[in-house]
């Protein structure tokens, strides 16, 4: 049975790191798996997005249609997407059987130090008003199946804390 694995967290929390490195993990070892990353979605869906908040609202409606379309042909799908809004992740969560969501936790100064796409200088100098966790809120998950607090341990401790858990959860 196909699974979903939705990494969420604030910008720059590691979700692009961490779901590439499972994606090519699964691969490796047989698994049929889409990537799903938000940045590489919106090259494609809105090659001059707006980040409006109904921007936004459009633009995660096509990734949960998408990622249960894949789900619902049997493959296992990896998002790596903010999802500033619960309702988000909850919507797809009540689509499928074999959702799992890993909540990436990192503080946001550690997140705005990161910041290599230069996302939180928009934010904190008012040119954008929509940066999740500096603009609008991030709605942290309520019971994530997994907590990964990524400013406390590097990307390897991460991806094998990560490994564990689907291992203990049956799904690797």
């Amino acid at each position: 049975m196909p699974f979903i694995i939705w990494f969420t967290g604030l910008p720059s929390s590691g979700k692009t790191t961490l779901g590439k490195l499972l994606t090519e993990y699964l691969i490796s070892k047989g698994y049929e798996v889409e990537w799903m990353d938000s940045d590489e979605l919106r090259r494609v869906l809105t090659p001059n997005p707006k980040y409006t908040l109904e921007e936004r609202d459009w633009f995660y409606n096509v990734l949960i249609w998408l990622a249960h379309k894949f789900y619902s042909h049997g493959v296992n799908v990896i998002i790596s997407a903010t999802g500033n809004k619960r309702i988000y992740r909850d919507r797809l969560k009540t689509m499928i059987d074999n959702f799992i969501e890993v909540y990436l936790k990192c503080d946001l100064n550690v997140c705005i130090e990161r910041d290599a796409k230069g996302i939180y200088k928009l934010g904190l100098s008012g040119r954008s008003k929509t940066v999740p966790g500096v603009g609008v809120a991030y709605e942290e998950p309520i019971n994530p199946d997994i907590i990964i607090e990524t400013d406390k341990h590097s990307v390897e401790e991460s991806f094998n804390y990560l490994i564990e858990k689907l291992r203990g959860m049956g799904y690797i």
